[in-house]
C-alpha cells in the first residue's frame, strides 16, 4: 500500500476519529484540522500518532503541505438544533465545504465528502440538511468545472464507540445507552414506529476508505446497512420501559440505504450488525455489575 499525505478535517470528532485510527495503522501520514467546537469532538479521541492542528475548516487555505486526500468529515451535525441557529450551519457546512474544495482545486488533493442520508427527504425540510445538500453541489461543480476529484458519501444513522450519548447531537441509540445505565425510561418520540437505517462506524470507515482509492467527479453513494428498525424495535432491544415524547419537525419518516452501487463499484458490504452489537454492550455492561454474595 502507498503511504500517503492524508487530511481529515473533523478528525476528533466520532465518525473522523475511527477513520484517522484506521489510516494510522495503515501507516499513512495523517493531519487532523479540529476546533472542537462540536459537542461530538474531543481530545480524548485524538490518536496522537496523528498531527493535530486546532483551527477552524475555513482556515485550511493556511495549510502548507499537500494532501493527496481529502477526508471532509467537518461539520455541525444533527437537525433539531439547526432550526435555532441555522447561520452556524451554513458557516461550517458550506463556508467550510467551499474552503476544503478551494484547496483541493489549487493543490490535486482528493475530496470525499461525508453527506448525510437525510437529503434523500429532500434538502429543503432543515437547515441542517440543507447545507449538507449545498455542500454536495458544491463538490459536483467543482468536480465539473475544475476537474476535483470528489466523492459524496451519505452516512445512515452512524453507531459505535464515541457516539454522543447526550445534549442536541447525540444520537437515539447513544440516548438509549445513557438513558439504560441511569434506570431511566426509554424516551421515543412521535409513535416509535418511524424506521432508521442503523449502520456500524467501522463498516462507514471501510466505505469511505474504498471511495477514496479510485477517481470521481461528484458521484453520490449511500453507505448504510440496507436494512432498518423502527425505534420501538430498538428500544425493545435494551428490554426497558419506554415514555413517548412529541414527534420532532424536520425529520425523514423512515430511512434505507441502497448501496448496490457502491458495492458494484467497490465491493463494500456492511459488517456489522445492529442487534448484534446491543446484546454485547448489554452484556458488557452487566459484567461490570457488583455480583451478589
Amino acid at each position: 500500500m502507498t503511504k500517503k499525505n492524508i487530511l481529515v478535517t473533523g478528525g476528533l470528532g466520532f465518525v473522523g476519529s475511527h477513520l484517522v485510527d484506521r489510516l494510522v495503522s495503515e501507516g499513512h501520514n495523517v493531519t487532523i484540522i479540529d476546533n472542537l467546537s462540536t459537542a461530538t469532538s474531543s481530545e480524548s479521541n485524538w490518536n496522537r500518532e496523528a498531527q493535530w492542528i486546532n483551527c477552524d475548516v475555513r482556515d485550511i487555505k493556511a495549510q502548507t503541505r499537500k494532501y493527496d486526500v481529502i477526508y471532509h468529515m467537518a461539520a455541525i451535525a444533527r437537525i433539531q438544533p439547526s432550526f435555532k441557529d441555522p447561520e452556524s450551519y451554513f458557516v461550517s457546512n458550506v463556508q467550510g465545504t467551499l474552503a476544503v474544495l478551494e484547496y483541493a482545486r489549487k493543490n490535486a488533493s482528493k475530496v470525499v465528502y461525508a453527506g448525510s442520508s437525510s437529503a434523500f427527504a429532500g434538502p429543503y425540510k432543515n437547515p441542517y440538511t440543507f447545507t449538507k445538500w449545498q455542500g454536495e453541489e458544491l463538490c459536483k461543480m467543482y468536480a465539473k468545472v475544475f476537474s476535483v476529484s470528489t466523492v459524496i458519501s451519505r452516512f445512515f444513522n452512524v453507531y459505535g464507540p464515541r457516539q454522543p450519548e447526550g445534549g442536541a447531537y447525540s444520537t437515539v441509540l447513544g440516548i438509549f445507552q445513557k438513558q439504560y445505565l441511569a434506570n431511566d425510561l426509554l424516551t421515543i418520540t412521535g409513535d416509535g414506529e418511524q424506521r432508521r437505517d442503523f449502520t456500524h462506524v467501522d463498516d462507514i470507515v471501510e466505505g469511505i476508505i474504498r471511495l477514496s482509492h479510485d477517481e470521481w467527479r461528484g458521484e453520490i453513494f449511500s453507505l448504510g446497512k440496507g436494512k432498518n428498525f423502527s425505534i420501538n424495535e430498538l428500544a425493545k432491544m435494551f428490554g426497558r420501559g419506554v415514555e413517548y415524547i412529541p414527534s420532532r419537525p424536520g425529520e425523514a419518516r423512515n430511512t434505507l440505504a441502497d448501496y448496490a452501487d457502491v458495492r458494484e463499484k467497490t465491493g463494500w458490504e456492511p459488517k456489522r450488525d445492529l442487534e448484534e452489537y446491543v446484546k454485547v454492550w448489554l452484556k458488557n455492561e452487566e459484567d461490570k455489575q457488583p455480583q451478589e454474595v
